[in-house]
């Protein structure tokens, strides 16, 4: 695999802040046969000692060069999650090279095509028979490599999330390497990379539709965050993504709202549609170590609300709001 080690001080940076969780509850590797797996991806899961009727479930696969256990102590979300009744997956990358997730074979790339995709999802299935959890409250979140896999989660299985939220990631489809990907599964495009793969708005939102063809259901809502000092994942992919996803919710590619300061000093956020389904973070100054707003993104998919839940199917990127 050819994935650079660069990605790996997001580790040491994630694992900065770390938070003691005051609950019994504990990080617990899943080792039955959970589903399609095709590529043997792990499956860690933090289940709180109390869970209201119909829990939400929160997806978030780690950085390159990190692991499911990392990604558990680097957050607030297990602390978040015990708060607000939530069960958090913390899938593990099979690809023991370099710890990234495939996000580049036709396989991850398409629904139910396999790939790493595939086993998240089934992780997702699991969980929700498992706990009899809400099929219509799943959601996805990650750093850098996570981030990527979000953008791939959100773009092959609108069926099964109802929203994303990605730090420092690069729009679907971007690491496909050219020509024939199939089996193609861990490969660093590092054009991609440094900003130089681009598109119109419809190619990018071309690339979306055709991992579900056939697909013209509701779609997910999706936040992007991005520094505009990342060194390794160029910032030219924030706005690529914007264009992709712009296409993909149908909206206009100028903003609604522009907010600065948001969440935090020197971050901009910018909404796009009538019911912002689609928001977009630049942070001013900030490298590929961008720092999660666990906050920003449980208001994003109402994990923090008792009532008034945000759900799949619920509302438009266009019409009635949610």
């Amino acid at each position: 695999m050819l994935h650079s080690s660069t990605l790996a001080a997001t580790a040491a940076f994630l694992l900065s802040a770390l938070t003691p969780l005051a609950s019994a509850a504990s990080l617990v590797e899943i080792k039955e046969n959970f589903g399609p797996n095709p590529t043997k991806a792990g499956f860690f899961i933090y289940v709180p000692d109390v869970l209201p009727a119909k829990p939400a479930v929160l997806v978030n696969p780690h950085w390159c060069h990190g692991t499911a256990s990392a990604a558990f102590r680097g957050s607030q979300y297990a602390t978040l999650a015990s708060k607000h009744g939530f069960i958090v997956i913390y899938p593990d990358s099979p690809h023991a090279a370099d710890d990234c997730w495939d996000v580049s074979s036709a396989q991850t790339l398409t629904h139910d095509g396999g790939g790493d995709s595939l086993g998240i999802v089934s992780m997702v299935k699991w969980t929700l028979s498992k706990y009899k959890g809400d099929a219509s409250r799943v959601f996805v979140t990650g750093v850098s490599s996570g981030a990527m896999m979000t953008q791939v989660l959100v773009g092959a299985y609108p069926d099964i999330f109802a929203a994303g939220s990605a730090f420092s990631g690069v729009p679907f489809g971007c690491f496909a390497p050219a020509g024939n990907n199939t089996g193609v599964y861990g490969y660093w495009n590092d054009d991609c990379a440094k900003g130089k793969v681009k598109h119109e708005a419809e190619g990018w939102g071309a690339i979306v539709k055709a991992a579900y063809p056939g697909y013209n259901g509701w779609r997910p809502k999706l936040q992007l965050f991005h520094g505009t000092k990342d060194e390794v994942l160029d910032f030219a992919n924030h706005g690529e993504a914007v264009k992709e996803w712009t296409s993909v919710l149908g909206l206009s590619q100028t903003p609604v709202t522009t907010t600065p300061n948001t969440p935090v000093a020197g971050w901009t956020k910018y909404t796009y549609g009538p019911n912002s389904w689609l928001e977009a973070y630049s942070a001013s100054g900030v490298p590929h170590d961008i720092r999660v707003q666990e906050n920003t993104v449980l208001e994003f998919f109402k994990l923090n609300y008792t009532s008034d839940y945000f759900s799949w199917g619920q509302g438009s990127p266009t019409g009635p709001s949610a």
